[in-house]
């Protein structure tokens, strides 16, 4: 599929976009399971013992923590990254990570207080899982010529930056999967259910409705009210039309209600579903009946026996033993063991934000960790149109009764 077109016409849209795109990976949901303990996370193994011997590199780390919003996984998942680099990994080629943690609030007072830290603490490079004040930092960031490392996108701004990079393409990538999904499965029609808050739905459908027509899919955009206790009606009322696949865009919360009404209005439809849908909250709501036969759209797969994901699953148990490896821990190790990946080609004198920068632009198919088969290329090429994007692909998998991910297959369009 050549979105292109498509992207040019949404581009302008995407701050709103990125208000969904927080949502695909658990972004800005509450995750009851983040305090849990595991006792069914999957196999682990010994850890390598080659420490760090280089000077140390200061890696800032803005962690959405401490407000409404507060994700202390996420953090724990950095932090045990960060020593196992040092501890078992080499180092960042050879040496060693400082982690400048700041704590934001998802608001813009404290998201600008850790911006300006990370300026006056001369950090290499800062990287931030996830969060909704990119938008805030960026400019701060950047402008101090650092580079700006998260997740997935969430502002415009984070999509076209040139010293901004993103591991994955967010809410773009996803409907672009759901778009080539439905077409290799012969699929007609597509519904996405999200919350009428902001502009978030109608530039979903401004970006979705074109990808999916390319595709030889329709699509139709259904707005559930964030005010209504029961969407059941209005979702009801949605598939009347009888799509083919249903996708829920939302947190923890919409997801419940959203798969709820699905279970009610049509049991048997197609479920599209994205992280935040498969949230323990979630498995704990609907039972497990209501998510076995979905697809699922990730940047992850903690249920895999891969190596990459043995060694999250071990890292986890060496460094943050009291996180669930299960929960959202997995955002902050990616990108810290992404950053570790890339500055492999670092020189072995003083590293700053320049060399870590051209690290990132030159390394070339990286794998993405915890995640087998995902790659990037931070070159500007896996979406020229949104130049910060380093990559476009997605793992898609079948929900087994177990909810364990199967016939997982990368989808890259």
């Amino acid at each position: 599929m050549n979105a292109s077109i498509d992207l040019k016409r949404a581009v302008r849209s995407t701050v709103a976009i990125g208000a969904a795109a927080a949502l695909v990976f658990g972004g800005l949901t509450a995750c009851s399971s983040d305090d849990d303990e595991s006792s069914s996370a999957g196999p682990t193994t010994t850890l390598a013992d080659d420490p760090a011997t280089g000077d140390t590199i200061k890696i800032g780390f803005i962690a959405p923590e401490g407000g409404q919003v507060s994700l202390p996984s996420v953090r724990e998942g950095g932090e045990a990254a960060a020593k196992y680099v040092n501890e078992n990994g080499g180092g960042i080629g050879g040496h060693k990570i400082e982690l400048v943690v700041c704590k934001q609030h998802e608001e813009p007072a404290t998201a600008t207080k850790c911006a300006n830290e990370m300026v006056e603490n001369q950090v290499a490079a800062v990287v931030t899982p996830l969060g909704a004040q990119g938008a805030v930092m960026l400019p701060i960031i950047a402008g101090a010529g650092i580079p700006y490392i998260a997740q997935a996108p969430v502002s415009q701004a984070e999509m076209v930056n040139p010293d901004a990079f993103m591991i994955s393409g967010g809410i773009v990538a996803v409907l672009a999967a759901e778009a080539a999904t439905a077409a290799k499965d012969g699929l007609k029609k597509v519904t996405v259910l999200i919350g009428d808050s902001g502009d978030a739905a109608a530039s979903v459908k401004a970006l979705g409705e074109p990808m999916f027509a390319q595709a030889g899919v329709e699509l139709k955009v259904v707005t559930i009210p964030a005010a209504t206790a029961d969407p059941t009606p209005q979702i009801a009322a949605g598939l009347a039309d009888n799509p083919d696949a249903v996708t829920i865009l939302g947190d923890t919360r919409q997801c419940i209600q959203g798969i709820k009404a699905l279970e009610s209005a049509a049991p048997d439809v197609q479920k599209y579903l994205i992280a935040s849908c498969l949230d323990q909250p979630v498995v704990e709501a609907v039972g497990k009946e209501a998510l076995s036969g979905a697809k699922a759209f990730t940047t992850v797969n903690l249920t895999s026996d891969d190596e990459s994901v043995t060694l999250y699953r071990s890292v986890m148990a060496q460094y943050a033993p009291d996180t669930d490896p299960q929960g959202l821990g997995y955002l902050g190790y990616q990108v810290v063991m992404s950053v570790a990946e890339v500055g492999g080609s670092l020189p072995e004198g003083g590293v700053g934000p320049d060399q870590m920068k051209t690290a990132l632009r030159t390394a070339t198919d990286v794998p993405v960790p915890a995640a087998p088969g995902l790659t990037f290329t931070c070159n500007g090429q896996a979406m020229p149109q949104l130049p910060s994007l380093c990559s476009k692909a997605m793992l898609v998998s079948t929900v087994d009764d177990d909810l364990k991910f199967t016939d997982t297959e990368v989808v890259n369009n």
